[in-house]
């Protein structure tokens, strides 16, 4: 065929060269690139074809077409192992050995939330995971708190702001009379003793401190059996033997150690409690503020008239010794602390004590009324300001 162009055999010659040469060069360099996207092509079909067996026999829905709700439970104690197994038996996931190492590499191994779940077949594993760790379930346990230093009107006024209690009506009146309660042999000697009638709770002083995990359907007799059950424990026996040495009971030892929570911080413990020690052995009246306090409710730092002629069992500006009874739940610290005066200041005879600056939780201590007096004169004006910020009137 002739295109028009005339061919000699130089020009034939050079075409044949060095067109080829063109296109070799061409090859050489695209040759590379092609077989690199050949092999990244069956690459990623070899991976796709895997992950989608992997993940169709492990990790997908175990049932894409039934969408119904399956009730699941997981009860407190139960291991990320032993819930995987249990959805597993369900048929809610495919594996439980995947569905454990996703969760471990998720970070969710330890969030799983106790509950009861619906949960669905056609739901996928990672779904299903951040269902069980968000906790949306309806919960069959809850935790409550009662903190060192806490009344039982406090703590009845917590239970109902979580949602653990409806109204706090009934638990304070179990609390009130303890009639309920006389099978633990501690409750069982202040209903027997003389002064029951003369106390606010006579549960007071006898719930321990501490965090508890109470079913949710629990009535209000049996969060006060589990927080009952833990004073033996925080009073042992040898606490026993050190209270008859000292000549108290049980009770003063709880009353004297509530006393002691509420005035001071930890570090000065054992220093109330060697005042209040030898206050008690010299007949003095304890005049102690916080007594007073769980009388009105109102924590003032300067002390009113009206306060100080409470006509109230717990007055011991009126009335001499311990008063009838805690006035509030102590800690253990305290309870040791009413067991084990500061040996020092027994020795000194220390009878008095003082706030500083009220925001600083110190106190200062003196032997005699002359030294006590200064002080108050001293940090008296401060306890008056705390007062009046807090809008406490005089």
């Amino acid at each position: 065929m002739n295109d028009g162009k005339e061919y000699t055999y130089r020009s034939i010659r050079d075409e044949r060269q060095y067109g080829f040469f063109w296109y070799s060069a061409l090859w050489k360099a695209l040759r590379p690139v092609l077989v690199a996207i050949t092999v990244l092509v069956l690459v990623v079909g070899i991976c796709m074809t895997v992950w989608n067996k992997l993940y169709g026999e492990f990790a997908a829905p175990a049932d894409t077409e039934d969408s119904a709700e399956y009730t699941f439970e997981i009860t407190s104690g139960q291991s990320l192992n032993r819930v995987a197994s249990n959805l597993e038996a369900a048929g809610l996931i495919r594996s439980r050995t995947v569905f454990k190492y996703y969760c471990d590499f998720a970070g969710m191994g330890q969030k799983i939330q106790v509950g009861t779940y619906a949960l669905r077949k056609d739901m996928t594993m990672t779904e299903i995971a951040e269902r069980l760790t968000a906790g949306d379930g309806n919960p069959l346990v809850r935790n409550i708190t009662l903190i060192p230093g806490e009344t039982v009107e406090d703590f009845a006024a917590k239970l109902v702001k979580t949602g653990a209690l409806d109204s706090p009506d009934h638990f304070l009146e179990l609390c009130r009379t303890g009639t309920e309660f006389s099978d633990y042999y501690y409750i069982a000697d202040v209903l027997a003793g003389g002064n029951a009638q003369a106390r606010k709770y006579v549960l007071e002083g006898y719930l321990a401190p501490n965090t508890y995990e109470v079913y949710t359907s629990a009535t209000e007799e049996e969060m006060i059996r589990k927080l009952l059950s833990q004073t033996e424990a925080v009073f042992p026996e040898e606490y026993m033997d050190r209270a008859e040495t000292l000549g108290m009971t049980m009770d003063q030892v709880l009353t004297l150690a509530s006393m002691i929570e509420k005035e001071a911080k930890e570090g000065d413990f054992a220093r109330v409690s060697a005042v209040f020690h030898n206050r008690l052995k010299s007949g003095m009246m304890l005049q102690s503020d916080v007594t007073i306090h769980y009388i009105t409710g109102v924590r003032r730092m300067s002390l009113s008239e009206q306060d100080l002629n409470q006509q109230n069992a717990y007055n011991t500006y009126l009335y001499r010794g311990l008063p009838p009874g805690p006035i509030c739940n102590p800690s253990p610290a305290a309870i040791k602390a009413a067991l084990y005066p500061d040996s020092m200041m027994i020795s000194e005879k220390y009878l008095f004590f003082c706030a500083k600056e009220p925001e600083s939780g110190e106190l200062y201590f003196s032997r005699t009324l002359e030294e006590h007096e200064r002080a108050v004169a001293v940090y008296a004006p401060l306890w008056k300001q705390y007062d009046q910020d807090r809008g406490i009137e005089q």
